[in-house]
């Protein structure tokens, strides 16, 4: 008896001095990282395309939580998370040298996950592994990357457009990302491109797979799909602004109508994803 007490004593012990080994570790994470992060948070209130940011870590930390019972099992520490850590510590150090925000701001999730692995184990780490790679979505994409992706998407999206109009008998003439009609001419701007949607899309369809499906490459095809489907959204909304800027004229092509009819396929678009989650989990069922 008195040997069992003295393992529950050690037990107990064990479990409070890595509760208090994680308490002062994300303590100093939020020091550490107050700045980057402080800077993030005015990204989401500047960026409408990342204003689901706020979103991002409370529905993070509601992954953790539906871990829990896995999270309560007993800790087996690795070494190897230091490795993780001292990598995460070493993209934020560069980051922060070179003045890339991206670096920065991801290496939080190389730090977390080695903290976590030091002090819990790899079985912990790996119950967390989607929470933590849930929290890229929050992270704006790096300027450069999205200045390349940006214009050759507008004149895709302004071709495919003209096309679909020429098709529907309306005159038009094409130069660039400009589409020319007989009584207006429209700029498929940068906004037009598609990379907000695109975005707001792979944001919304990681949530839909993630609930609709239990199966690993149905959730990423889920995901994947998002890509297609908001440049053919996009290219539905140009079309359907130029279509109809041709008969009514060009008051349709800002204002309420055209925020509304990107709401409206935006709805149509989480349509799609759920009802090809849906379509997937029950074409291929989990068998488990």
């Amino acid at each position: 008896m008195k040997k069992r007490k003295t393992t529950n004593t050690a037990q107990t012990f064990g479990s409070r001095s890595i509760m208090t080994g994680l308490a002062l570790s994300f303590i100093l994470v939020a020091i550490l990282y107050y700045k980057t992060l402080a800077l993030l948070v005015n990204d989401w209130i500047n960026l409408p395309d990342y204003s689901h940011g706020f979103l991002v870590p409370l529905i993070s930390l509601y992954f953790v939580w539906e871990r829990r019972k896995r999270l309560a099992e007993p800790p087996v520490p690795s070494n190897w998370g230091l490795l993780l850590l001292a990598s995460g510590l070493i993209l934020f150090l560069f980051g922060r040298y070179a003045a890339e925000y991206f670096t920065q701001r991801i290496s939080i999730i190389f730090v977390i996950g080695g903290i976590v692995m030091f002090l819990l184990g790899k079985d912990h780490l790996r119950s967390i592994a989607f929470p933590l790679a849930f929290l890229l979505l929050m992270v704006p994409l790096p300027s450069i990357l999205i200045q390349k992706i940006t214009f050759p998407l507008q004149l895709f999206v302004s071709r495919c457009a003209a096309e679909s109009l020429s098709v529907l008998a309306v005159p038009v003439l094409l130069e660039g990302n400009y589409i020319h009609l007989p009584n207006v001419t429209l700029n498929v701007a940068e906004a037009c491109s598609g990379i907000r949607f695109m975005i707001s899309s792979v944001f919304v369809g990681t949530l839909f797979a993630y609930f609709t499906n239990k199966i690993l490459w149905q959730r990423v095809l889920v995901v994947l799909f998002a890509v297609p489907l908001a440049i053919f959204a996009n290219i539905l909304r140009v079309l359907a602004t130029a279509f109809f800027s041709y008969h009514y004229g060009a008051r349709v092509a800002e204002g309420r109508f055209h925020e509304l009819l990107g709401c409206i396929l935006f709805l149509i678009a989480a349509t799609a994803f759920y009802g090809l989650g849906v379509f997937l989990s029950r074409v291929f069922p989990d068998r488990k």
